[in-house]
Formats: structure tokens, C-alpha cells, sequence
């Protein structure tokens, strides 16, 4: 029998053993929709359906990962704070996460309602932290190899990526529930393909019992990634059985909270990985 996992209560109320963080992108450039959810109504109605389809969170974004048109914070704010509000006011019981590396932004969505700030980028603004301490909200904590948000190392490497990996989420968690992060409100994400190539992902995958076995909730972002696109020769549209395959393999591995673009087919997924636990 497994033992029951850690409480997470990114918003004081406790998730489930495996629970579905629903991608919503207010960016006209997402690699995956392609900005269909850039405009606000479009956006609100994402976040209506992710809910309706069994999601337990949802992240929003205002600045595409890659490389692309430079968002400023003035900008990222424009497209995040109004939204958080509205979900918040339409979704009282859902964790909504805000995609951030800027502490700026985290202020404000926090103040807006957000209950959780997922840091994609490996803590490149320290005191990103210190806002999610001060207003008693959720942090997500990942691993990117110290690159700059919105770029791709070329050729970048690692003695070994999943100690490198370990060695700083847990550094960071341990950070911010000095700060005052709630502990129960904190998450390590390994962050596949961010600071990371193919193989260093498929590593991570392997391996993340290794995550898991920290104690700390992992959280794992791998919907359509290029990792899965380029491990099966599919292009980002094609990418959706290799998604739930490594969310199977993940869920099976120990991790808690998956980041996905299909809300209804990793809800089945997830279940049937349930019923075959011990």
C-alpha cells in the first residue's frame, strides 16, 4: 500500500492524490493554441471549460515561455491581473496559479486573487518568494539551470541533471518556508525542457522518484513539449498519446500536480493510474 501523500492546500483546501493544473495562455503567440485564448472572453471561457472538465487549478500565463516579442511587466500585468479577478470571482473553490517569474506581477495577482505562483524559471527574482510569503499564498518551485527566462541554451549540460535538479527545488522550497511560504502550499517542478535537451528531460522522467522521494509535492509540466515531440518524431499537434504516457509514467512515479492543455483526457488518464495503485 502507498502511503498517503503530504497534505497540499494551495488554497487552504486540500487537493486530491493527483490533481490537473489546466494551461490558460492570455499570449497571441502560445506554441500550442497559437493565441486562441489570448483574447479575455476567450480566456475566461478556457478557464470555464478546464473547470467543467475536472480541473483542480488553473495557471495562467501572460508571456510566452520561448523566445518571442518582449512583454514587459506593464504589459504581462494587462493580461493577467483582470483575468485572476474574474476567475476568482466566477470560481470561488478553484486554485488559480499565475505563470511568473517578475515578484511585480505576483504582487498584483496576488492582491487580485491568486493562490499560487508558479515560478517556471527557477527563481530568477528572489523576491518572488518574499510576495508569496507576504500574502500567505503557494509558490511553485523549478529547476531551469540558471538560464534567462525566455531562452534556450545551446548545448547546455549537467554532471547530472537530476541531482542538479533535486539540489536546487529543494534549496528553494526550503527558502520560501523559511519566508513564511505556507509548507502546504509548496510545489517542485523539474521544469522538462526549460534549461534542458531531450535527453535531460527523458532523464528526468526516468528518475523522478528521485523528486518525489524529497517529500516535497512535484509538480510536472510536459504537455506537448518539443522533449515528446522530438522523442516520437510528431509535431506539437500530435503530441497528446506521448503526453499522457509520460503523465502516466509520472503519476505512477509519485507526482502530485500535472500541468496540461487536455484537462478531460488527463482526468481519464490519472484515473485509470488511480485504480491500478496499490
Amino acid at each position: 500500500m502507498r502511503p498517503e501523500p503530504a497534505p497540499l492546500r494551495p488554497n487552504g483546501r486540500p487537493l486530491g492524490r493527483y490533481a490537473i493544473m489546466a494551461v490558460v495562455n492570455r499570449t497571441p503567440d502560445s506554441f500550442f493554441d497559437r493565441g486562441a485564448t489570448y483574447a479575455f472572453e476567450a480566456a475566461l471561457a478556457a478557464v470555464d471549460r478546464a473547470v467543467a472538465e475536472g480541473a483542480d487549478i488553473v495557471d495562467i500565463g501572460g508571456v510566452k515561455a520561448g523566445p518571442g516579442e518582449d512583454v514587459d511587466t506593464a504589459e504581462e500585468m494587462r493580461r493577467v491581473v483582470e483575468l485572476v479577478a474574474a476567475v476568482r470571482d466566477r470560481h470561488p473553490g478553484v486554485v488559480i496559479s499565475v505563470d511568473t517569474w517578475r515578484a511585480e506581477v505576483g504582487e498584483a495577482v496576488a492582491a487580485a486573487g491568486a493562490d499560487l505562483l508558479n515560478d517556471t524559471w527557477g527563481g530568477p527574482d528572489p523576491r518572488l518568494a518574499e510576495v508569496a510569503a507576504a500574502h500567505r499564498i503557494g509558490l511553485v518551485c523549478a529547476h531551469a539551470g540558471g538560464v534567462a527566462p525566455r531562452t534556450r541554451p545551446h548545448r547546455i549540460g549537467y554532471d547530472d541533471v537530476v541531482a542538479d535538479v533535486v539540489r536546487h527545488v529543494t534549496a528553494e522550497a526550503e527558502r520560501a518556508a523559511a519566508l513564511g511560504v505556507p509548507r502546504d502550499a509548496i510545489l517542485i517542478d523539474p521544469a522538462h525542457d526549460f534549461g534542458k535537451n531531450t535527453r535531460h528531460s527523458l532523464e528526468i522522467t526516468r528518475r523522478l522518484g528521485e523528486l518525489t522521494a524529497t517529500g516535497w509535492p512535484v509538480l510536472v509540466a510536459v504537455s506537448n513539449k518539443d522533449f515528446i515531440g522530438e522523442t516520437l518524431g510528431q509535431p506539437v499537434e500530435k503530441r497528446g498519446v506521448g503526453t499522457m504516457a509520460v503523465l502516466g509514467v509520472s503519476a505512477w512515479l509519485g507526482a502530485r500536480v500535472f500541468r496540461v492543455h487536455d484537462v478531460a483526457g488527463a482526468r481519464r488518464a490519472l484515473d485509470a493510474v488511480a485504480a491500478l495503485a496499490p
